[in-house]
């Protein structure tokens, strides 16, 4: 059985449903234990994360950015990095802003670089993009084009029961599924 552990923050929800959908995804795949837990809740439960075998990290873009709930968690990770406790674990991320582009690629390379600092594997959307041609449409997965994650946005004036679209949360969820099914390749090889 593969486990996966789903990290995030959000600040309205958006995220958080985001995060549910990667869970979903995460979950098709057979054989597969998801926890889903908040940047705080992950942090009074290292061990559970030190015996997964993929983590997938979530946060709003604010400025550019990660949350500063989220880095909370990145900086407290630090011993776990110090003891390389991740060393080749899966890794994965996703992102919520407002606005189409909303800097959500420096938030992804953030969570990225976080991820190879201690040491783990990153997995990628291993999506073309979609809505980019002249048949494409929002309802595509991919619909914002991103490679290095799932990219979702939100209308900031929407709450998290309409935003974001249905095709963002699906794109969350392929990348829940990729993860789940990669993590269980490597068990068996």
């Amino acid at each position: 059985m593969a486990t996966i552990a789903i990290v995030y923050h959000s600040g309205y929800g958006h995220t958080a449903a985001q995060a549910q959908a990667v869970a979903r995804g995460a979950g098709k795949s057979a054989g597969t234990q998801v926890h889903l837990l908040t940047s705080e809740e992950a942090q009074q439960q290292w061990e559970l994360l030190a015996g997964a075998d993929a983590i997938i990290f979530g946060s709003p873009t604010y400025m550019g950015s990660v949350s500063a709930k989220f880095k909370e968690f990145m900086e407290a990770s630090s011993k776990i990095w110090y003891e390389r406790g991740w060393q080749d674990k899966l890794a994965a991320g996703f992102t919520t802003s407002a606005s189409q582009s909303g800097d959500k690629l420096d938030s992804l390379i953030q969570l990225s670089v976080f991820a190879a600092q201690h040491g783990m594997l990153w997995v990628s959307l291993g999506l073309l993009p979609g809505n980019n041609h002249s048949q494409g449409s929002v309802n595509d997965l991919n619909r914002l084009g991103s490679f290095l994650g799932a990219m979702a946005q939100a209308n900031s004036d929407q709450g998290a029961d309409v935003a974001p679209i249905q095709s963002d949360l699906l794109t969350a969820e392929h990348l829940g599924e990729r993860v789940a099914e990669l993590a269980k390749r490597l068990q068996t090889s």
